[in-house]
């Protein structure tokens, strides 16, 4: 293969140390499952912050419509955002269940 830009001889090969560090495994650090119940949190804590707003609104203890609005819109789009995320691991675990061994 050419390398006309020259861009690929001016790559480095990368070090032992982080060759060997990337066939180790997973770092230290946070996993996909914190992760993931960390944004559960998050949504569930819009969700409520939001139907809190609703309710003070409707006793009135709220003036402000917008701010309803815009927390319900918040709260709406988090949870469709997650929900995307579930679909797409679902999706994932279906595939890596119908392969063959």
């Amino acid at each position: 293969m050419t390398d006309p830009l020259g861009l690929i001889s001016r790559i480095a090969p990368a070090p032992a140390a982080a060759t060997a560090a990337l066939r180790a495994g997973p770092a230290d650090g946070p996993g996909f499952k914190a992760f993931l119940q960390e944004q559960i949190d998050k949504v569930n804590q819009l969700q409520t912050d939001a139907q809190t707003a609703a309710e003070d609104l409707m006793t009135g203890q709220r003036n402000d419509f917008e701010s309803v609005i815009v927390a319900t819109q918040k709260a709406d789009l988090a949870f469709k955002a997650l929900m995307q995320v579930r679909n797409k691991m679902m999706d994932a675990y279906e595939e890596v269940k119908q392969m063959r061994v």
